[in-house]
């Protein structure tokens, strides 16, 4: 298993990407999140073109838990529509990849399915 998933999305205030990211890992839906800098994104929203300050959140995790990730950051998400993206990446390093499976585990870490 050579695999990571990455998800990524943005919100409005440094506090609350801070929360998603530390309770997708606490949750073991991720291995790991980080919070960037923040962008000013611009887009169309109710008809206008909006432009507003966002930090962005790049989480990592197992292809298995992509899905319970994305339901998770719905939920929490504060935006009426968010953006949520998911791509599947190659590991460079086998060993990250076995690293991001085991935490990913709802349970202690477990060996990686060959």
């Amino acid at each position: 298993m050579d695999e990571i998933c990455v998800v990524t999305t943005v919100v409005d205030a440094r506090p609350v990407a801070d929360v998603l990211a530390a309770a997708a890992v606490a949750g073991r839906l991720a291995a790991c999140a980080q919070v960037g800098a923040q962008v000013d994104s611009t887009y169309w929203w109710q008809s206008a073109i909006q432009t507003t300050p966002e930090w962005s959140v790049q989480f990592k995790t197992a292809p298995d838990r992509v899905a319970a990730l994305v339901d998770h950051v719905r939920a929490a998400h504060p935006y009426d529509v968010p953006e949520i993206l998911v791509g599947r990446v190659g590991s460079g390093n086998p060993d990250y990849a076995a690293w991001v499976y085991a935490q990913t585990r709802p349970y202690p870490a477990q060996t990686p399915p060959e």
